[in-house]
C-alpha cells in the first residue's frame, strides 16, 4: 500500500472523469473573482453565473483538492452543535435563522444534483447519529427534542430499531434524520464545476493567487500565469489556504480525519450492513463514521492523520472496529485509505468576514462542508448582488488567529492516537 493515494483515496478512483479546466494565463477583468474550487466556491460560481453575473474561479490545485474531495460524504442538516447551543452563542433571531438555513441545506444539495444531473452516488435516505453509551443516548434525546420543536423530521430509534437500521447491536440507539443523505463528495464537486462552467462561469485550475491588492479599477489578483481584475472577490479557501492566503489557516484549528474503505462486501453480508445506505457516525468524543458506496464497500473513518507510523495504528483500529461493530463481515481487506483537514473554530460556529464591502468570505464549517458550503456559496452570490449583511445568518467578524492552534491540533491528534491504540483491542484480528 505504499503507493496508495492518501489524499483522495476511493473518491478519486470512483469519481467520473473531471472536466478539464486550463490554468489562467494573461490578463482579464471580471465582475466577481472566486478563490477556491471547493463546495463554497463552486456553488458561488454556479449561482453567480445563473443570475447573469460574470464570474471567474481560480483554484490553486484541482477541483475538490481540499476538504471537498476528502470528506466522508454525509449531507447533514445543521451544525455539529445542538440548536439551543447555537442560539446561546448567536442569540435567538440569528441562531434560529442559521438553524433554518442549514437545516434545509440538504434540500439545496439534492436539488442541484437533480437539476444538473450530477452523477455522485446520491442517496437521500437519511443519516444515523448512533449512541455508543447511555450518556450518548441522553444527548440524542436532547437533539431529537430540539429539532422536533423546529419541525424537523428526526426520530430517535431504540436499541432494537437502531440494530435493524445499522446492522449492528453495538449501539443503544440512533437518531434518524430524514433530511439528510450521502454523496460521493468529489464527484459532487466535479458536477458543480461542470454545471458552473455550463452556466457561463470561467473556471481555472492550477492557478494559485500569489498576491492581492486593491486598485482604482478593483481588486487585482496576481496568479502564476497572469492578472485578474475583479469588481468583487469571494474567498473560499477553507482549511487549505495557500500562497497569498496561507495565513488564513492560522484562523482555524487543524483537525485531521481519515477513512479506510474495504473491498466490496459479499451480497449476502451487504444486506445486513446499513441496509438503507444511510451514513452513520457515533456520539463518542473521538467519533467514528460508517457508510457504504455504490459498489458495496464499507467506509470507516475517525479522527487522525495517516502519515508515517500512524498509518498502521489507525489501520489496525479500523480492522478492529469493523470486527466489533459489524462482526458479520469477518476478516476483509482494506483497499483504500485517505485523510484530510477539517477547518475548525473554537466555538464550532462558521465565520463571516467582510474584509471590504467587495471582498467577503464564509469559512470553517467544522466538519459539515457539503450542505453549509453549498448554501453559503449561494448566499454569498446573493450578497454580491445585494450587499446586505443580513443575507448571511452569521455575525460579521474580523479574522483572528487562534491562540495555540498548533497545540490544540496536536492535542486532538495525540488523543486520537492514544484512543485508537487502546480502543477495542480485545476484538483485534
Amino acid at each position: 500500500m505504499k503507493n496508495m493515494n492518501l489524499t483522495h483515496g476511493l473518491w478519486k478512483k470512483t469519481a467520473p472523469e473531471p472536466q478539464h479546466f486550463n490554468p489562467f494565463e494573461g490578463k482579464t477583468k471580471t465582475d466577481v473573482a472566486i478563490i477556491g474550487g471547493g463546495f463554497t466556491g463552486l456553488s458561488a460560481a454556479l449561482h453567480l453565473a445563473e443570475q447573469g453575473t460574470d464570474a471567474l474561479l481560480l483554484e490553486a490545485r484541482d477541483i475538490g483538492f481540499g476538504g471537498a474531495g476528502r470528506n466522508v460524504g454525509l449531507v447533514n442538516a445543521g451544525l455539529w452543535l445542538m440548536p439551543e447551543d447555537v442560539i446561546s452563542k448567536l442569540g435567538k433571531d440569528m441562531g434560529e435563522e442559521l438553524m433554518r438555513v442549514l437545516g434545509a441545506s440538504p434540500d439545496l444539495v439534492f436539488h442541484l444534483i437533480k437539476k444538473h444531473n450530477i452523477q455522485c452516488e446520491a442517496h437521500r435516505t437519511g443519516t444515523l447519529h448512533c449512541a455508543d453509551s447511555r450518556s450518548g443516548y441522553r444527548a440524542l434525546q436532547q437533539r431529537e427534542a430540539q429539532w422536533q420543536e423546529r419541525g424537523a423530521p428526526v426520530k430517535l430509534l431504540n436499541r432494537d430499531a437502531a440494530a435493524v437500521q445499522t446492522g449492528s447491536t453495538l449501539f443503544s440507539g440512533a437518531l434518524l434524520d430524514k433530511r439528510a443523505g450521502t454523496v460521493q463528495p468529489l464527484a459532487y464537486a466535479y458536477g458543480l464545476a461542470r454545471a458552473a462552467h455550463g452556466a457561463g462561469a470561467r473556471l481555472h485550475t492550477n492557478s494559485p493567487v500569489t498576491s492581492v491588492r486593491q486598485t482604482a479599477s478593483g481588486w487585482e489578483l496576481t496568479t502564476t500565469g497572469g492578472v485578474v481584475t475583479a469588481g468583487a472577490v469571494i474567498l473560499a479557501t477553507q482549511g487549505y489556504g495557500e500562497h497569498a492566503f496561507k495565513d488564513t489557516t492560522q484562523q482555524m484549528i487543524p483537525f485531521n480525519y481519515f477513512q479506510f474503505a474495504t473491498q466490496p462486501l459479499p451480497e449476502n453480508i451487504l444486506k445486513t450492513v446499513l441496509p438503507d445506505k444511510q451514513g452513520a457516525w457515533d456520539t463518542n468524543l473521538i467519533l467514528s463514521s460508517y457508510r457504504l458506496d455504490d459498489a458495496g464497500r464499507l467506509i470507516v473513518g475517525s479522527v487522525g492523520q495517516l502519515e508515517n507510523m500512524t498509518y498502521s495504528l489507525h489501520k489496525n483500529w479500523a480492522k478492529r472496529t469493523i470486527n466489533k461493530v459489524f462482526p458479520q463481515i469477518g476478516n476483509i481487506s482494506l483497499d483504500h485509505a485517505w485523510y484530510g483537514c477539517i477547518a475548525m473554530t473554537t466555538d464550532h460556529i462558521p465565520r463571516f468576514h467582510i474584509l471590504d464591502p467587495n471582498f467577503i468570505t464564509v469559512t470553517s464549517y467544522n466538519g459539515r462542508g457539503i450542505g453549509p458550503g453549498s448554501v453559503m456559496g449561494r448566499l454569498l452570490a446573493e450578497y454580491i448582488k445585494i450587499p446586505d449583511a443580513t443575507i448571511i445568518p452569521l455575525p460579521v467578524s474580523q479574522p483572528e488567529n487562534v491562540f495555540g492552534r498548533r497545540l490544540r491540533g496536536l492535542f486532538y491528534e495525540a488523543g486520537s492516537r492514544i484512543y485508537h491504540f487502546a480502543q477495542r483491542r480485545v476484538s483485534a484480528f
